[in-house]
């Protein structure tokens, strides 16, 4: 039978959270070099959960020593690691490879530097308010919704609890901190699932500006909107 969910996070469960680094990234890490995926990976988990990276280090040495056999496959018990763009056959050797990268960035303290995010993942790993946010309230649809992008934040500040809002403003203030230039603004954006263009006049840096300071201001009370009295 399948691994139940318990079973799965401890056995793989950092194993994929660090595979899951390499969603739209290629498999590029030499045992040189680590590729963009795994820098990613390596630079988000140090500063938010640096004690997971011994346990992605071992999960992943022990899955490339001892892939799952015949038996494990047949009953379902394994891990199925998504596919990475490599060969079935190089996929061990490409585990090692991560395991000993992860393992000389903890053995030598080599931590990557501070940077805007490189990949998807890493973009909605360091900001997943904001990709909430931007994904759920101003996604193609945002226009047939709402009547425009002040009714869609309205929205969200009277349907969200007030410690997740206050949690997107830091957000807000943590992106705006990277000082990137108006495109990369625009990337960050897209990466964060905003599927239509800011109001008219703003810039996305300058939108982004106006949405801290707009959701830090009290809204409506956060709760289901009120029941209509019942007519008679």
């Amino acid at each position: 039978m399948p691994l139940s969910p318990l079973e799965h996070d401890r056995r793989y469960g950092e194993l994929d959270e660090l595979i899951r680094a390499y969603a739209g990234q290629p498999a590029d890490d030499t045992p040189d070099t680590p590729g963009q995926a795994l820098t990613a990976y390596l630079r988000h988990t140090w500063h938010t959960r640096p004690r997971a990276l011994a346990v992605a280090e071992r999960q992943a040495r022990e899955y490339a020593e001892n892939p799952p056999g015949r038996l494990r496959l047949r009953l379902g018990e394994f891990y199925a690691i998504p596919d990475v763009g490599l060969p079935e056959g190089e996929v061990q050797e490409w585990l090692h490879t991560l395991a000993d990268h992860i393992r000389h960035s903890i053995e030598e303290g080599e931590v990557p530097p501070p940077a805007a995010p490189a990949t998807n993942r890493e973009w909605h790993a360091r900001f997943p308010e904001l990709g909430q946010f931007l994904g759920g309230w101003f996604s193609q649809d945002m226009p047939d919704e709402f009547e425009d992008h002040e009714a869609a934040i309205a929205d969200y500040q009277a349907s969200t609890d007030p410690q997740l809002v206050a949690r997107l403003v830091g957000e807000l203030h943590e992106l705006l901190a990277l000082d990137l230039d108006e495109s990369d603004h625009a990337l960050a954006v897209a990466e964060l699932g905003m599927e239509v263009d800011p109001p008219a006049p703003y810039s996305p840096s300058g939108w982004l500006a106006h949405l801290a300071h707009r959701l830090a201001q009290p809204g409506a009370e956060y709760g289901p909107p009120p029941r209509a009295d019942r007519q008679e």
